[in-house]
């Protein structure tokens, strides 16, 4: 799959394709299925589909602390949209130019001279433009004068209720973790390389990797049972995710992971949580004699749910 950051790197052998354009935070399963019709169309036409994305996404330009949590970074997007089958991904800066721009020229100079598309599959709620001024009708009629194609996205449903990005952060919230996967299609993980922090956990006694997760919140707060794949290894753990109140932190979400049964150096690697079962929500404690015993209490609840998983 090939990335092209910005128009500026937009080459003439880009001209000519059948593109999608979102935000795709997550790559659900209602994602998969406008990805699905994305490449039908282009083996139809014989031409590579390419996905339109905007960094940061447009609510985290204009209001970046009370955006919602994002399901996936930008690499992990990236890679789950290879594993799709998009052949491009065009990811656009969201910037004062951009937001400026009228509706009229968005679809000029991102769709008729950046990309040359020949045909467009875009929900038939799609806003775009200064203002949101764009909409479906606007892209059909353009479509029609400078023959290129629009169609509507499917809606996807679930137990009969819309599959959204929003959906997914509200069962996640809720910990229920097998409807997550469901509406993913996959089981929920964060990806993330592990970095030296303040090595608390090891003076208390509890050893965590800690995660980097390069963004202001997460969708998850809270201790859960998890695993953790690490070169090819599945590993047996428990996870905190959160602000840390009880040690002052800095307001930032951050993932702390412990592997049960494990004895080995993880900094610098990078790992995959999955989480499987929410065992509490993160709480202040009084003292770090009470954060040390509630952390003892999480690992030996994670071990015994574990133990009873995999003996049923």
């Amino acid at each position: 799959m090939e990335l092209v950051r910005g128009l500026h790197n937009l080459r003439p052998h880009h001209r000519g394709c059948v593109a999608t354009i979102g935000n795709f935070d997550g790559v659900h399963a209602g994602h998969q299925a406008i990805l699905k019709r994305l490449s039908r169309h282009a083996a139809r036409l014989g031409l590579p589909g390419c996905v339109v994305i905007f960094e940061p996404q447009p609510r985290e330009y204009f209001a970046p602390h009370s955006a919602p949590p994002r399901l996936t970074r930008l690499r992990d997007k990236l890679a789950l949209l290879e594993e799709q089958g998009v052949d491009r991904v065009l990811c656009l800066a969201f910037n004062r130019r951009l937001r400026e721009l009228s509706a009229d020229e968005f679809i000029q100079q991102v769709l008729i001279d950046g990309l040359g598309v020949k045909h467009l599959e875009v929900g038939d709620d799609f806003r775009f433009g200064c203002d949101r001024a764009g909409d479906f009708a606007l892209l059909q009629a353009r479509g029609q004068q400078q023959g290129f194609t629009v169609e509507s996205a499917s809606t996807v449903a679930e137990s009969g209720e819309r599959i959204s990005s929003t959906r997914v952060r509200q069962v996640l919230a809720e910990g229920d973790f097998p409807q997550a996967e469901r509406l993913l299609g996959r089981p929920f993980s964060i990806t993330g390389r592990v970095l030296h922090g303040q090595k608390l956990g090891r003076t208390l006694g509890a050893p965590t990797a800690n995660v980097q997760l390069k963004r202001i919140s997460a969708p998850l707060n809270g201790v859960y049972r998890v695993s953790v794949e690490l070169d090819g290894t599945r590993h047996l753990g428990a996870a905190n995710i959160g602000t840390r109140p009880t040690v002052n932190g800095d307001g930032q979400a951050h993932l702390e992971v412990h592997l049960l049964d494990f004895d080995g150096d993880l900094y610098g690697r990078r790992i995959t949580v999955v989480f499987h079962e929410k065992l509490r929500d993160e709480r202040k404690f009084d003292s770090l004699d009470e954060l040390q015993a509630a952390i003892k209490a999480d690992f030996a609840t994670a071990r015994a749910q574990w133990a009873a998983e995999l003996n049923k």
